[in-house]
This record gives C-alpha cells, structure tokens and sequence, in this order.
C-alpha cells in the first residue's frame, strides 16, 4: 500500500468515529421523536468514504460546476448524511441537537436546503435513482466530469420506480452515475427475504447492463480501493454494498427494531463506551 493510501485511510477512520459521535448525538436529542438509527449506521462506512474522500465538494464555493452530486435515495438513513455533512463544515456541531425539532433544518428526511449542503431532498423510497440518472445526463449533456452518487436501500428496490431506473440508465450511456445499494437484508417490517427476496441482485443489476461489484460493506479498505479504482466509462457503476443494520453498536447490530427507535442515555453512554 502506497503511504498516500495509508494517511487516506487513517483520515477516513478518524473521520467515521466523528460521524459515529454526531449521529448518537442526534439520536439522543430527538427524544421522543426517535430516529432511523440502524439504517444510518449500516451506511456510515461507505457515507465515511465518499465524504471523506472520494467527493469532489468545496464548502467555500457550493454551487462550483465542478462538485461532485450525492443523493441519500433512502433518506431515512439521514443521520448519516447530516453527520457528515457536520464534518465537512456545512452544519454546525450545535445544529446537531436541533434534529427533528420545530423549525429545525434537520429534518426526518432530507430536504433540499444549499446552505447545509442538501441540493436533494428526498424520502419517498424510489425516487432518488431516477434523480440520479436525470442529473447525470444534464451533466453529460454539458460535457462535465463531475460524478453522481446515489445511495439506495435494499428494502427500497422493492420499488417498481427502482427497475424501470436501472434498465433506462445503461441506454444514455452514463458512466458518470454510481449507485450503492445497502443490502443490510431488512426493511421497516420485517426482513427483506420473507417481504420480497431480491434473489441474486448483483446478476440481476449487471443483466440490465451495469458494471456491478459486490463488496463487505463495512470494509473500508475495500471500499476505499473499489471508489479509488472506479472509472467513468459508457456503463453506469453499481455497488452492491453488505452490511448489517445497526453496525457498531451490540445493541443495535442485525436488530430491525433499529430501523426506528428511540435512544435512551443509559444506551448512548453505552454506544460512547463502545467507540
């Protein structure tokens, strides 16, 4: 490994315990609200990688022609996107506490507002990906470099929206668009296979014409090296991410009632000592 690959990483894992610190923060002062915890920590390694390193994005020129696009198509995982968007210098740490308050900017959902970084908002399951392809075919059109990010859930492609998506990217040619799909096997209900098994979604999604790779989605050196190593070619670009819901924590770790529950201070001092 390269010594330049060894300070990214380093920068990354330091960069992943902050944002694990943010969203137990988050979840403690929504209260009674509650959040979408195990959601948010089942993408928090592959959030980790693109915010940390992979992204072209320039807090001090937002709109530049040359940033990079993300759309959180899951937007429930919000915790996750808020975190790091709090990292990188769009939100203020003590914004944070202000989750899914009255007149707060951090809402359940994501919902479009520059200022804090969100260009998308989203949380209607399904859409994010048709979003994706239109804004990587403007950018295209434009002749822009620039790539677009689109992080979907796996409970989510039980969206037709979701296929008629996938087969319609591969016939504009847009290499420019990357997909990661949290395959953390649960959805809100119940567990994805007795809901509705997705079967083999890594040959399915290549069969529409993707390049498609499957990976741990918790490995953050193979994360790293798969959006390193990843080009921009006429295909669009789908990752297949492995991961267990409500990663990090014991309580949490593979347990839907995660999917949506609320964080006591006995359970966020015991997530603290846990970091």
């Amino acid at each position: 490994m390269f010594e330049a690959d060894k300070i990214n990483l380093n920068k990354i894992l330091k960069f992943k315990k902050n944002l694990k610190k943010n969203i137990l923060d988050m979840a403690l002062h929504a209260g009674a609200n509650s959040s979408h915890f195990g959601g948010a920590l089942s993408i928090l390694d592959i959030i980790s990688v693109l915010y940390g390193f992979k992204m072209k994005i320039d807090k001090q020129n937002p709109m530049s022609e040359n940033r990079d696009r993300f759309i959180l198509s899951k937007g429930h995982a919000c915790l996750a996107y808020y975190a790091a968007l709090c990292e990188i210098g769009y939100i203020k740490k003590d914004d944070l506490k202000t989750f899914e308050k009255n007149d707060s900017d951090l809402l359940g959902h994501p919902v479009r507002n520059i200022n804090i970084g969100i260009e998308f908002s989203n949380g209607s399951l399904g859409m994010g990906l048709s979003i994706g392809i239109g804004v990587a075919l403007s950018l295209k059109k434009k002749q822009k470099k620039n790539n677009v990010f689109v992080i979907m859930g796996d409970g989510e492609c039980n969206e037709g929206s979701v296929w008629e998506a996938l087969m319609a990217a591969p016939n504009f040619n847009l290499g420019n668009l990357n997909i990661i799909i949290d395959r953390n096997n649960f959805q809100q209900t119940g567990d994805n296979k007795t809901i509705m098994d997705l079967g083999n979604l890594k040959n399915k999604i290549e069969s529409f014409g993707w390049n498609t790779t499957e990976i741990d989605g918790h490995d953050i050196d193979k994360i790293y090296n798969y959006f390193k190593n990843i080009k921009n070619k006429d295909k669009p670009n789908a990752l297949i991410a492995n991961t267990i819901k409500g990663k990090g924590f014991s309580f949490s770790e593979n347990n839907n009632a995660w999917h949506h529950s609320i964080l006591s201070q006995e359970l966020y001092d015991k997530a603290l000592s846990e970091i």
